[in-house]
């Protein structure tokens, strides 16, 4: 190939990389909407988190397939502002841990790690925020008389089970993956 077309097809190879991956995130989502939001839920599509590790393009196409996917969540612009934020940090942080790790195994461990602390972290936070300001769409058991902290801890500790199932489908299919394709180009 002409080095002259070289930029104009690494660009174009990153938009349509991006594309799919950020569609391939919503799709995943809506398949799943009624189990896919809340703070018990199964968003198979967390699974693909794992991408970030290997290319920083996936941080976008994560972001904006999260921003996509939560267009229909009930909670709203609450979901679409902290969601997408959320998910931007969190795959950027895993990026940024897993820039200089080879094995996809170890890439994988780190993600999902990052993932469970962090993200979670910041996933009871957006409910904790939700619930607090009595949001429309707000997933919330009457936590009138408990402490904003009590009310975080619950929303993580009721978070984390599927997560964990979502990153470990997601860890396989994405391990898989790593061996076969080069997820780094």
């Amino acid at each position: 190939m002409n080095n002259q077309n070289q930029p104009k097809f690494a660009s174009a190879r990153n938009l349509t990389l991006t594309a799919v991956v950020a569609a391939l995130y919503a799709a995943i989502t809506m398949m799943v909407a009624p189990i896919g939001f809340g703070p018990v839920q199964l968003r198979l599509s967390e699974g693909l988190n794992h991408l970030s590790a290997w290319n920083k393009r996936y941080v976008v196409a994560l972001g904006l397939g999260v921003l996509i996917a939560n267009m229909v969540s009930p909670l709203g612009w609450i979901d679409w502002v902290f969601g997408t934020l959320g998910t931007v940090i969190m795959t950027g942080l895993t990026y940024l841990f897993t820039r200089k790790v080879e094995k996809p195994l170890i890439k994988i461990v780190i993600s999902t790690i990052v993932v469970l602390t962090i993200g979670m972290a910041i996933l009871a936070a957006e409910f904790t925020f939700a619930f607090a300001i009595n949001a429309h769409g707000a997933f919330a058991p009457d936590h009138s008389s408990s402490s904003l902290l009590a009310n975080w801890v619950s929303y993580y500790v009721s978070l984390v089970p599927g997560e964990f199932v979502s990153l470990a489908v997601g860890g396989v299919v994405i391990y898989a993956l790593a061996k076969i394709v080069d997820l780094k180009k």
